[in-house]
């Protein structure tokens, strides 16, 4: 079990993380852009317009939510 924790294994638990992240992220990032878009347009949006930002959330998420995880781990396992 202790060899699982080791530095060898840090980028193996960068995508872990990065993964275990990305869902609830996404779904915060999404609020926030539909939020805005409504208060901006006083109203509901279409739902290609959802789409949309469902999308950019999660690209924007994934990056992240990536970097995050690789700079965590690595600080981590003082690598």
């Amino acid at each position: 079990m202790e060899a699982i924790f080791s530095p060898d294994y840090a980028y193996l638990w960068a995508v872990a993380l990065g993964i275990a992240l990305f869902f609830p992220v996404r779904n915060f990032i999404h609020v926030l852009y539909v939020r805005r878009a409504m208060r901006q347009l006083q109203g509901e949006l279409p739902s290609e317009e959802t789409a949309r930002l469902k999308r950019r959330a999660g690209i924007t998420s994934g990056l992240l939510c990536f970097i995050f995880a690789v700079a965590y781990t690595t600080h981590l396992f003082n690598k």
